[in-house]
């Protein structure tokens, strides 16, 4: 591409790389000059102007972006027209945001001049939420660019996608103290319901027992036998150590603890076990 101050005996059919106000009207910045341009300018005492101008094997910069974009969208993910060489990727329905953290710094090491940016991975999402945007900076870009970046986006595992909800059938045990009141009970079920409704799951059966290892375990197995999976349990004490009540009581159901605390606040005495 080439980009320079051309005479405005050559600059018809350039990219103007700066929007220009006239005395009647304004050129805005993309804009690829033709006839009547170059005679305002002359008459708005213009010789030269700064544009670009594209050489064989360049794309403009929304047909590099809309191919970029193109390249990197994988499942649920819907490109919106580009423009001012962006082109914007949002959800195409509700689900979890998955993105190759890895791929996409690779790709943004291409070329300078092509960039994608996106929202944090591994997070729920909405129909229609922005979740990336590629951007190319100049106003055209090299077709080699294009290939490289092409080239590390097999179409059979693009870097961004969002994985749909899946409508699953959550048991929940909640264990209980003396003295525990129900409304407590009552309250965290809502909460659990109201969260799972959000993630396009339901809860399938509840089940209450005393916190001890014996009735948490009995319960793990009667929320298994009804074919719930997974399992939530909300007990009347937080976990400390993999000695405690409810880890006990994981491995006497016949799970096993796959790990005791979550680098994630709230959630560091999170517990995530396995049955079967």
């Amino acid at each position: 591409m080439i980009f320079a101050a051309l005479p405005l005996d050559d600059a018809e059919g350039a990219i103007l790389a700066h929007g220009l106000r006239l005395r009647s009207r304004k050129l805005a910045k993309g804009r690829v000059l033709d006839e009547g341009d170059i005679a305002d300018l002359r008459a708005a005492g213009f010789a030269e102007v700064v544009a670009a101008r594209l050489e064989a094997g360049d794309f403009g910069e929304n047909e590099a972006a809309r191919r970029a974009a193109a390249a990197i969208a994988g499942p649920r993910i819907e490109a919106a027209p580009p423009f001012t060489g962006r082109c914007n990727l949002y959800a195409g329905g509700e689900g979890l945001l998955c993105i190759d953290r890895a791929r996409i710094d690779a790709l943004n090491a291409i070329d300078e001049a092509l960039t994608v940016a996106t929202i944090a991975p591994d997070r729920p999402v909405g129909a229609g939420q922005l979740v990336a945007t590629v951007k190319v900076v100049p106003l055209g870009l090299s077709g080699d660019s294009i290939a490289r970046w092409s080239a590390a986006t097999p179409p059979a595992s693009p870097p961004i996608s969002v994985a749909p909800f899946r409508d699953l059938a959550v048991g929940l045990l909640l264990s209980h103290l003396a003295g525990t009141r129900p409304a407590i009970l009552d309250k965290t079920v809502r909460s659990v319901e109201a969260r799972l409704a959000a993630l396009g799951g339901r809860l399938a059966r509840e089940v209450r027992c005393e916190h001890a290892v014996a009735a948490i375990a009995a319960g793990l197995d009667e929320l298994a036998a009804a074919g719930c999976d997974p399992v939530v349990v909300v007990g009347a004490s937080a976990i400390v150590d993999r000695r405690d009540v409810v880890p006990r009581a994981v491995e006497r159901a016949g799970g096993t603890v796959l790990r005791l605390g979550m680098p994630v606040d709230p959630g560091h005495l999170t517990l995530l076990a396995r049955r079967g």
